[in-house]
């Protein structure tokens, strides 16, 4: 299967980056070909300019400088993503690439505005992989946006019936070793699954 892991992290040596091997290492001992789109590391313009704000809605010249970003996206059969949570969200580069990306004629078919209807039906399967500072509860009574984005947001543009998997580390900030190699170890696993 053709996967496309959007990694969203700014630190090579951050525990993502150790997060982003092991999900590697289990797409490739499950024999999926990776095309990791590493937004900092392309240097991934997150800004919705005025300009690409107003041919937004013309599918004829929306792609205009994200040619390869869509073609990327056009191609996956699945779509890992992964980043952070900061401020109870995903990271600005992460939020600029959604905005940007997930456009009309891409990523749902506006021709209808009563009938809007996903066009990412090659997208079989989906999963997160996403980090948090605090606990599980507070995330939870702050409505944990990250779950929903993953779970609700982009799931809805995939195919019908796609698996969905959403992988959370809760209070990175207190966890030991253990738990960090844990959540390796269950990244690796369920992504060798994919």
């Amino acid at each position: 299967m053709r996967v496309l892991h959007l990694y969203c992290h700014p630190l090579g040596e951050s525990y993502h980056a150790a997060l982003r091997a092991a999900a590697a290492e289990g797409l490739a001992r499950a024999g999926h070909t990776v095309d990791l789109l590493d937004l900092y590391a392309e240097g991934f313009d997150p800004v919705l300019s005025a300009e690409a704000r107003r041919r937004y809605h013309d599918t004829s010249r929306n792609r205009r400088g994200l040619e390869a970003y869509v073609e990327r996206l056009l191609r996956a059969e699945a779509l890992v993503v992964q980043f952070p949570t900061w401020c109870f969200g995903p990271p600005a580069m992460l939020k600029g690439f959604l905005d940007r990306v997930l456009m009309p004629g891409v990523a749902f078919d506006l021709a209808d505005p009563a009938r809007v209807r996903p066009l990412l039906h090659g997208i079989r399967s989906l999963a997160g992989i996403v980090t948090y500072g605090r606990d599980r509860l507070t995330a939870l009574w702050m409505g944990d946006p990250p779950r929903k984005i993953v779970t609700r947001y982009l799931r809805w543009f995939v195919a019908p019936g796609a698996r969905v998997r959403y992988l959370a580390l809760y209070h990175m900030n207190t966890a030991d070793e253990r738990r960090r190699a844990a959540f390796l170890d269950r990244v690796r696993e369920e992504l060798a699954r994919l």
